[in-house]
């Protein structure tokens, strides 16, 4: 029985969920194929099996395996013949220590500068529940996140100075080749390169030669599914 990825969807087929994002890149590092099944945000019910109701959600067999984290480590240890996601242990570590900078450091300033432009990209039911956890989380409507954020994208530059710091010197965060750390920090640029037509990186940014570097990754996998601007441009 192959692997199933469950993933968010938006309108046309979008697979928008950063998450998502990091376990298929782990997949693909790890040359293992899997097919995708498309879980509306708004539809709980679709992830019951899992006994959770967030993406992305690995099925390998019999078992069910929810959160980005858990599937690489898990695509790690079930499958040590495959490239190896961390390297060592000192390396895994400094992979968790990586996803989570960008889960609370990075997310938090980027997502609500641009969740206007997500719930755009979703159908109206979707839209209306995202809008709801977004404003719930955040304190504020969608426009009053997004108000300004000419001026707030400073902060989000600031706050990953470290990567760029290191892909001055380096190809990728993990060295030569990229690992996971590289993907947990791509994820929230192919988010918004897929949801919105603002332009997070200054012109000239290292971090911005390595992003485009991501998107050739594995066959042009990232780069496959066309950006927001793409999308408008052929409409």
């Amino acid at each position: 029985m192959s692997m199933v990825l469950y993933e968010l969807v938006g309108r046309d087929g979008l697979r928008y969920s950063q998450f998502s994002w990091r376990s298929r890149l782990a997949l693909a590092h790890k040359g293992l194929d899997a097919s995708f099944c498309p879980v509306a945000v708004s539809d709980k019910a679709a992830l019951a099996f899992s006994g959770q109701d967030k993406v992305p959600v690995l099925v390998d067999g019999a078992r069910v395996v929810p959160d980005s984290w858990a599937i690489a480590t898990y695509l790690e240890e079930h499958y040590p013949d495959r490239p190896s996601l961390f390297g060592d242990a000192t390396a895994r570590a400094l992979a968790a220590f990586a996803a989570q900078w960008v889960d609370r450091q990075v997310v938090p300033v980027l997502v609500p500068l641009l969740a206007i432009d997500v719930v755009a990209c979703l159908d109206a039911a979707d839209a209306a529940h995202l809008r709801g956890q977004f404003e719930r989380a955040f304190g504020a409507t969608l426009e009053e996140l997004a108000a300004d954020r000419e001026r707030r994208i400073k902060s989000f530059r600031r706050t990953i100075a470290p990567a760029r710091a290191v892909l001055r010197a380096t190809p990728f965060l993990s060295g030569a080749r990229p690992a996971y750390a590289d993907y947990a920090l791509f994820s929230i640029f192919q988010w918004a390169r897929l949801v919105s037509p603002f332009e997070p990186l200054e012109d000239g940014d290292p971090v911005g030669v390595w992003r485009e570097a991501m998107l050739d990754l594995f066959d042009g996998l990232a780069r496959s599914h066309p950006s927001w601007r793409e999308r408008a441009e052929a409409d």
